[in-house]
């Protein structure tokens, strides 16, 4: 069975990128992906203004990203499943109409962005409201409502979501620096899983 997201164009697709035949992709001229990128059945993905998803990369089904803003994530982030990402919104305030079957100038939604940084993880069912940044390292419980940016190597639960307590840093990055050693060539270029040599399996 032919698999349509393998014939999207999009601005960039790295190496050893899956994305489930299920999955929903939006505007994908504007959507950068790295190398060793796994999309679940059941995510959308809406490209606005830039959206780059960098190298291993796990988005779990049934999570949308959403709002036409811009969107980044960057090397080994994680988005569960059921989680809600929104780069734009509508005004609640009531200066405009809301809602997209309405159009311009009676609303006028705010696009602006979120971001993902280096090995943050957001856990189930949570959600990420406009102009937030995870912090590097950070990581968010399930069912958080992140309302505020969440600062590095630290652990945030709650609806709003609170600090609970620091984050080891140290193993994380020094794992990454083991993969990036076994994984990479001298040049800093990602060896594809077919071209790796022993003991690295295939998937």
């Amino acid at each position: 069975m032919t698999n349509p997201n393998d014939q999207l164009p999009f601005a960039r697709r790295g190496a050893d990128v899956t994305i489930w035949p299920q999955a929903k992709i939006i505007a994908p001229e504007t959507i950068s992906l790295g190398d060793s990128v796994i999309i679940d059945d059941f995510v959308l993905v809406m490209g606005g203004r830039k959206t780059v998803i960098g190298s291993f990369i796990h988005i779990a089904s049934f999570t949308s990203i959403t709002g036409g803003g811009e969107f980044v994530m960057e090397d080994f982030a994680t988005l569960s499943s059921g989680i809600r990402v929104f780069t734009g919104t509508d005004d609640f305030l009531g200066n405009y109409l809301t809602n997209s079957a309405v159009p311009h100038p009676y609303r006028q939604p705010e696009r602006t962005f979120a971001a993902i940084k280096k090995h943050a993880i957001v856990g189930a069912n949570s959600v990420i409201l406009p102009g937030v940044t995870i912090g590097e390292g950070a990581a968010v419980g399930a069912n958080s409502l992140v309302l505020h940016d969440c600062e590095p190597w630290t652990i945030y639960v709650g609806s709003p979501a609170r600090p609970l307590k620091p984050r080891p840093r140290e193993r994380i990055l020094e794992l990454e620096a083991q993969l990036r050693r076994d994984l990479y060539d001298t040049h800093g270029r990602y060896i594809p899983k077919n071209q790796r040599p022993a003991p690295f399996p295939s998937s």
